[in-house]
């Protein structure tokens, strides 16, 4: 499959590829029937730019390929055009080092599906450091063979080992990956420990996403559950700070700012090295809504629409 072509892009590069597709994972929880037609939908818009690949779990793969399936043999009456590109999909590996491969050969057998990313968690049955090493022994195993090319990223457990699983991923080609939210209040970080993450991944270099938590671009309080969220846009700022020598004191700050007049100031005014580095670093998020973190960059003034 094809995805059409969208018109010139009006996203600027600060927050191209910024947000990868999780609608199917909670809270949104989309059915697939729905998700797919709605991802082509984002990737033939005039906001394309925005969109990172479809994230989809191992367990989901084969479902997936037969709705994509679906979607192709309607493609006509849904306005696609049909092509040897597939599906971008980021792929979730729940089950570690162990789900890897069978799940690299899943998408293998699909060939409406086009793998661009991997996400994997630490393996559990040992120290967080034992754990990141296992999955990056079996990527460096796996990926030549089944998946060359794809951007890897590990999952790292939150806690008093958090220092020791990122030592594991220094000097190799795999990004981190933090979790920044979820469907509990201990799910979320506080401004502190996720600014001890962002000054850890600058300090060893290393790129890093987060997952969940994050459909908005500023720093607030969900009036359904009374979670306190952070921001997408107050990350990106916290990183280019890190990147500029900030310590874990200003990091904070910055990740509990909630002035979005602020905050788009301190975005509008990165220069394009400064823009480059930032989103070298923090490489984009998993969200199951598009429409919240666009929605909120118009509403900054970061992004006009067409």
């Amino acid at each position: 499959m094809t995805i059409p072509q969208a018109p010139q892009s009006v996203i600027p590069p600060l927050f191209a590829g910024l947000c990868d597709d999780a609608a199917i994972f909670p809270p949104g929880d989309l059915p697939l029937p729905q998700a797919v037609p709605a991802h082509l939908a984002h990737r033939s818009s005039w906001y394309a730019p925005l969109v990172g690949p479809f994230l989809c779990g191992a367990g989901r793969i084969g479902t997936l390929a037969e709705q994509v399936d679906a979607v192709a043999d309607q493609a006509d009456a849904l306005g696609q055009r049909l092509g040897t590109g597939g599906l971008p999909i980021g792929l979730i590996v729940p089950d570690g080092s162990a789900g890897l491969e069978p799940a690299l050969r899943a998408v293998a057998a699909a060939p409406r599906l086009r793998l661009t990313a991997i996400e994997v968690p630490a393996d559990r049955d040992g120290t967080a450091a034992e754990g990141v090493r296992k999955v990056r022994t079996a990527l460096d195993k796996l990926l030549p063979e089944h998946a060359p090319g794809v951007v890897a990223a590990v999952e790292v457990a939150r806690g008093p080992e958090l220092l020791l699983a990122l030592d594991e991923l220094e000097g190799s080609p795999y990004r981190a990956k933090f979790r920044t939210g979820g469907t509990s209040h201990d799910a979320f970080p506080g401004e502190l420990e996720l600014a001890s993450f962002l000054y850890a991944a600058v300090y060893r270099r290393l790129s890093f996403k987060c997952t969940a938590g994050l459909h908005h671009a500023l720093r607030h309080d969900d009036p359904a559950t009374g979670f306190e969220h952070h921001g997408f846009l107050n990350v990106l700022l916290a990183t280019h700070a890190a990147l500029d020598g900030a310590e874990h004191g200003e990091l904070a700050a910055l990740l509990r700012e909630r002035d979005g007049a602020v905050l788009a100031e301190n975005a509008a005014d990165l220069s394009a090295a400064q823009v480059d580095a930032a989103r070298a670093a923090f490489t984009g998020f998993g969200t199951c809504s598009i429409a919240e973190p666009l929605a909120d960059l118009i509403a900054l003034g970061l992004v006009t629409i067409p």
